[in-house]
């Protein structure tokens, strides 16, 4: 039904106004008394076989909520009503900026896929903190934060850290956003001794607080080998307790759209089918070459229960899903748990 008729009618209009109205839509029908009970029944798959236990966490299952989805922290209590095991808030940054100029969100329906040129747009960090306030604790929650667009080099770390600080209350564990092709600085943001920076400060930080949450990296999936293997010494110097792979990529071969249109969209992140055995190479070269070190989370391009076998086969320990959610419907959450305890 959501992908004949639902998704039929949602792909008629403009991509950001949709997923707006979709929010207030399931925030509408989730205060309808026995709605949420209704969404939990249909989509929830409730087993002690699907929890996985990584940096100290217990997760319900395995399947959760790419950051991008959820920027402001508004809708994870009803999120959680789709079966989620962990849903990740953000990207959040200090202060609320609108991001890059309208339109920057484009389907690529033919590809299956997304490019987006969103630039961190979000309400800021003090909007997120009394959001979480809101939490009703059905879901793990992750915490993605990022620099805004106007901070100088020299104060990149501030800005991370000032995320950190006032998040640690209310999040299970922290993703810094590094690899976010649309925000500037790139180069900065990728280059291994001021990432040893961030992480060691970001850790100093952390462990002062009464209760450590554990740190992750979200890495490109644009990475090549030589890359992967700082990544991996990376992880082995600091200690940081896991990374995500993948971002969306700058990568736009062997796309089924045509160069015109591509042309027409501009500059963004590709996301969805189209970076599927990308994101899937970058697991695997990590678990192969770090001899299964370090947790990892994979996310890119799955939308069926097969592709998330395949991220879990490669070396992920749990898998996202963003682009997936809004091509296949809530309907892929499921399908992916029963799927992973058919194989166990």
């Amino acid at each position: 039904m959501y992908k004949s008729i639902i998704r039929s009618i949602l792909f008629l209009f403009d991509p950001e106004k949709v997923h707006y109205f979709t929010f207030s839509l399931i925030r509408i029908l989730c205060k309808i008394p026995l709605i949420s009970n209704l969404f939990r029944s249909l989509y929830q798959v409730q087993d002690k076989k699907l929890e996985r236990t990584l940096f100290g966490i217990t997760f319900k299952n395995p399947v959760g909520l790419a950051a991008g989805f959820d920027k402001n922290a508004v809708l994870y209590n009803e999120l959680a009503n789709f079966g989620f095991g962990f849903i990740e808030i953000g990207t959040i940054t200090p202060k609320g900026q609108e991001g890059n100029p309208k339109k920057r969100l484009f389907r690529l329906k033919d590809d299956q896929g997304i490019i987006n040129r969103m630039g961190f747009n979000n309400e800021g960090l003090e909007v997120a903190i009394q959001q979480l306030k809101k939490n009703k604790g059905s879901v793990i929650i992750g915490g993605n934060i990022g620099k805004n667009t106007e901070t100088l080099p020299e104060n990149y770390t501030a800005d991370y850290l000032e995320c950190l600080k006032g998040l640690h209350p209310y999040v299970d564990y922290f993703v810094l956003n590094v690899s976010c092709p649309n925000v500037g600085s790139h180069a900065k943001l990728n280059d291994k001794a001021y990432l040893v920076e961030l992480i060691s400060a970001c850790q100093k930080l952390n462990n002062r607080q009464e209760k450590q949450k554990p740190i992750l990296l979200k890495i490109a999936p644009d990475l090549n080998n030589l890359q992967l293997d700082e990544i991996i010494e990376l992880v082995a110097e600091t200690k940081i307790d896991g990374v995500i792979a993948s971002n969306t990529s700058t990568n736009r071969d062997n796309l089924k759209v045509s160069k015109k249109r591509l042309q027409e969209i501009g500059n963004g992140g590709v996301s969805g089918q189209p970076i599927k055995d990308k994101s899937t190479k970058v697991i695997q070269y990590l678990a192969d070459n770090s001899n299964k070190s370090f947790p990892i989370i994979g996310v890119g391009g799955i939308h069926s229960e097969k592709d998330a076998l395949e991220k879990i086969k490669a070396g992920a320990d749990l898998v996202q899903i963003y682009t997936g959610f809004i091509y296949e419907g809530p309907g892929l959450i499921k399908k992916i748990n029963k799927a992973i305890l058919s194989i166990l």
